[in-house]
């Protein structure tokens, strides 16, 4: 039987790296895209991914993004991970070029991989009964906080179009799944956020006990798209124990009240 494949974008670090080796643990083909060609190179010597070296924001990269997938013979799942969040100021006072890139990459990107993949995924889905869309969103776009409004915003329209796309497959073998992670402790994704600023990054992080790690999530996406193929899990929240909420977080060590 021929292994399935699946295309994960933001492969290069964090949540996209690590679903690229969970799937392939699994005994998954997969597509590994990013901007980060040395990044794609060590992924691949060390699980056998295929990789492709695109930026999800650039019309030309992602046909040719979709070209290569024809080259390889089809997709059954695409995970779209490529997102990010930049900067950490008031609404009032934050870059409009933060938001702009925000919502290129978590919003636009995203609709241009979808779109670019569909016909595959269709082709596939009358080949093998079904195929995946796969979005990795945020709790960040369902309860916004102060000096998150262009993530919070740029979230929350992802998370929208995730909806809208369900909504129009309705019919199709297609599943169309969310996973929408709470606080996850990645190598660059606070770093990113704070302008390169590693005390601060780390700082989000003090006191909570094992706060998410990407490989949590990774699982989570896996394990989503493993399901019987009838079984489309429509939005999972995944968060730590210490995260009750965007706004609750426990700091300090885990106990049972005396």
């Amino acid at each position: 039987m021929t292994a399935r494949r699946a295309v994960v974008t933001g492969a290069s670090s964090g949540i996209g790296a690590a679903t690229v080796r969970r799937f392939r643990a699994s005994g998954w083909d997969v597509l590994a895209v990013a901007r980060r060609a040395d990044r794609l190179e060590a992924l691949a010597a060390e699980t056998g991914a295929d990789t492709l070296v695109a930026d999800i924001t650039a019309a030309d990269d992602v046909a040719a993004l979709a070209a290569r997938v024809e080259e390889l013979g089809g997709v059954d799942v695409l995970v779209n991970n490529a997102g990010g969040a930049f900067g950490s100021a008031t609404v009032e006072e934050s870059d409009v070029e933060d938001w702009r890139a925000m919502f290129e990459v978590n919003v636009i990107g995203t609709k241009r991989v979808i779109a670019a993949l569909l016909p595959a995924l269709r082709r596939r889905a009358g080949e093998t009964g079904g195929a995946d869309v796969v979005t990795v969103t945020s709790t960040a776009g369902f309860v916004p906080y102060e000096n998150g409004g262009g993530y919070n915003a740029a979230k929350a329209a992802e998370h929208a179009l995730v909806g809208a796309l369900r909504l129009e497959l309705n019919g199709e073998p297609i599943r169309v799944v969310e996973i929408a992670p709470g606080m996850v402790h990645t190598e660059e994704f606070s770093v990113n956020r704070f302008g390169g600023d590693a005390a601060k990054a780390a700082a989000v992080y003090d006191g909570v006990e094992s706060p998410l790690l990407a490989d949590d999530v990774a699982e989570a996406i896996v394990h989503a798209v493993e399901l019987p193929a009838h079984v489309n899990v429509d939005l999972l929240t995944v968060r730590p124990v210490a995260q009750s909420a965007q706004h609750k977080v426990a700091r300090g060590p885990l106990t049972p009240k005396q």
